[in-house]
């Protein structure tokens, strides 16, 4: 089931149909955001996994990709990726 990559909130949304306006009902973030697409993969070039996508610099606002699907949600991989990095600096703290 779709969901909100902001709040991970299930949306009840078929055939991907989100408008560029649309907002969470959870949260009230865009839905149409490179965030909530499920081409969207922090780890690739230009965090999209499509090639031919015209990638904007603002990933949570909205936009109008062409390209874009609704995703399956989750929570935000920047949040978790501060988690690592706070958890790495720890690690190699000086003493």
């Amino acid at each position: 089931m779709p969901g909100c990559a902001h709040c991970g909130r299930s949306l009840d949304i078929i055939a991907n149909q989100v408008g560029r306006r649309d907002t969470c009902p959870g949260c009230g973030e865009d839905l149409r955001s490179c965030r909530n697409c499920r081409h969207f993969d922090p780890t690739v070039a230009k965090a999209c996994k499509e090639p031919f996508a015209e990638v904007p610099k603002d990933k949570d606002e909205a936009n109008f990709c062409e390209l874009f699907q609704l995703g399956q949600g989750g929570l935000h991989a920047k949040e978790s990726r501060d988690a690592l990095l706070n958890a790495a600096e720890s690690l190699f703290k000086k003493k």
